[in-house]
This record gives C-alpha cells, structure tokens and sequence, in this order.
C-alpha cells in the first residue's frame, strides 16, 4: 500500500511538473507569442498594442467572472432541479450568451490588433487566427 501511495504521489509530482515546464498553448498564448515573438513589431505597433490589450483586460476579466457565476447558477440549478428542467435550461442559456459576449469581445480585439499591423504582418496573424480556431491545420 505504501508503495502504491509513494508511486501515486510521484505521478502526481510528475505531471504537476510537466505542466510547470511545459504548459499546454491556449489560442491566446499563440496569438500573444507570435504578436511579441514573430512579427517583427516595431516599437510604435508594440505600443499601441500594449494599450490595447490593457484596454481589453478589464472587460476581459469581467466577462470571465460573469462566467464562473454563471457556471455556478447551473450547479445550483442541477442541484436544486435533478433533472435538465427550465431552471437548468435558463442557466445554460445565460452561460451561453456570456461566452458568445466573451468571444465577440475577443473578436474586437484582434481586429483592433489587425489594424495595427503591416499588411505582411496582418497576413500571418490572420493565419493565425484562423489556424487557432481550429480551421487549419
């Protein structure tokens, strides 16, 4: 039994390390690392790039909130109702709508990033785009 635990703890270990060395790539860390990495931006683009994704940030944050207290409204439904009802139904919609905010605010945002770059650079981005939605591989 102990070497069982010991083994259990070191997997765990492992793959808490794994994720610290080496953490899975979001669209967003794509996207951010090509903008600051492999476009080649001169001090100006990085600037106004800057500011908009500081702009961006709070809006952002507030979206993912209203999220998680979504998320919550259908735990407390899916408890309260036991079965897929109107009450879990309204929560998912909710949950829903605040996503589709989400990504149409993500959306302003790249385009607002678009605007800044060179058309070589707006290229590669748009395939990055693309490629981060999963439409290409």
């Amino acid at each position: 039994m102990l070497i069982a635990l010991v083994a259990f703890a070191a997997a765990l270990g492992g793959v808490a390390a794994g994720r610290l060395l080496f953490p899975p790539k979001t669209p967003e860390s794509y996207i951010h690392g090509l903008l600051h990495n492999d476009l080649n931006l001169d001090p100006r683009q990085l600037a106004t790039i800057d500011r908009i994704e500081a702009d961006f940030r709070p809006k952002h944050e507030a979206l993912h909130m209203e999220m998680r207290r979504d998320n919550a409204l259908i735990g407390k439904a899916f408890v309260e109702e036991r079965s897929y009802g109107p009450r879990v139904e309204a929560a998912i919609d909710r949950s829903h709508a605040a996503m589709g905010k989400m990504q149409k605010a993500t959306f302003e945002q790249l385009f607002a990033v678009r605007r800044v770059l060179r058309p070589d650079q707006a290229e590669r981005f748009d395939r990055a785009v693309v490629q981060a939605l999963g439409t290409l591989p």
